[in-house]
């Protein structure tokens, strides 16, 4: 008698397929996906942010009744005060042994940590949320960025919001973006390809900055998904500047960074001196300062720029 030996595998589809079989588990539309290390990813990043965040940056005493501190960055008790939520629980967190933790407890833990919002982003995502809605850029010039400007008279300065349009500006300033009171259109990008001159692009340096800012206008561009100003400005530059459109068209993406610059000026001759960048995230602006070198020939050109005008806004 013949025996036919049966394969299992063949009578149980199952068995030789176990995802077949598998529990599907759905994922809210709304929700990220958590990676399957996001506890261990989260807990590792808290404690990191914890250790780089001093007392005295969070309005702590740097030593009280809680003793005397042997390592650096703040306590996780401290932690958990500060985000308004149990100790206990932070301690899970850090731990990776805590449950999910909920939008407002991750917003409350940004704020205590005082995260960017690059951090932000990741910390939500990282605990598998998806990153919080970014308010819009914003054209409102704080008091305290007023007096920035104005307590730099010595240096060109001026800000400008997430499409490029100048916004304020100090008096020595004038002397290489000009008076702007009168102008309705302040765009820089829109000057930039629609009224330079051919000449101009043939300096590398023009070209430098103008691909440097295009690349900026991209990070802003991402960063504020359907903002008007943003995508009429690109709209508008990319219908009316082939330049502008070629540009574009190379995809480069970079927030905008210190460069050197070199300018032939109408007064003071042959200038040299570092274009700085400061990133102010809450309104998505930049202060542009134009920063000569001390003792050199372009801080004394600028200091005889400055006299020729008052110094006061």
């Amino acid at each position: 008698m013949t025996t036919t030996s049966r394969d299992p595998a063949r009578s149980d589809p199952a068995r030789s397929d176990p995802a077949r079989c598998a529990p599907v588990r759905r994922v809210p539309a709304n929700r990220v996906p958590a990676r399957r290390d996001g506890a261990a990813e989260l807990a590792a990043f808290l404690r990191a942010r914890r250790a780089r965040l001093t007392p005295r940056q969070a309005g702590l005493p740097e030593a009280g009744t809680l003793g005397r501190r042997r390592t650096p960055g703040l306590r996780r008790q401290e932690v958990a005060q500060l985000a308004g939520i149990s100790v206990d629980y932070y301690i899970r967190l850090e731990q990776a042994r805590g449950s999910h933790p909920s939008r407002q407890v991750l917003s409350a833990l940004a704020r205590a940590l005082m995260l960017t919002a690059d951090e932000r982003d990741y910390l939500f995502r990282v605990a598998g949320k998806s990153s919080p809605q970014v308010a819009g850029p914003s054209q409102e010039i704080t008091p305290g960025i007023r007096h920035l400007l104005d307590s730099m008279p010595g240096t060109p300065a001026y800000v400008v919001d997430a499409a490029y349009n100048v916004l304020a500006w100090n008096q020595l300033a004038t002397h290489f973006i000009g008076d702007l009171s009168g102008y309705t259109d302040r765009n820089m990008i829109r000057w930039t390809f629609r009224w330079a001159q051919d000449t101009f692009w043939t300096d590398e340096d023009f070209v430098r900055f103008t691909r440097s800012m295009i690349a900026d206008l991209r990070v802003a561009y991402a960063r504020y998904p359907g903002d008007p100003g943003i995508e009429s400005l690109v709209t508008e530059m990319l219908a009316l500047s082939p330049r502008f459109a070629e540009l574009w068209s190379a995809h480069e993406v970079e927030a905008r960074g210190p460069m050197r610059k070199h300018v032939s000026h109408p007064l003071a001759g042959p200038l040299e001196f570092e274009c700085q960048v400061l990133h102010i995230a809450a309104t998505g602006q930049r202060l542009i300062a134009y920063c000569a070198a001390p003792g050199s020939a372009t801080a004394t050109a600028f200091k005889d720029l400055a006299a020729r005008v008052p110094l006061s806004a």
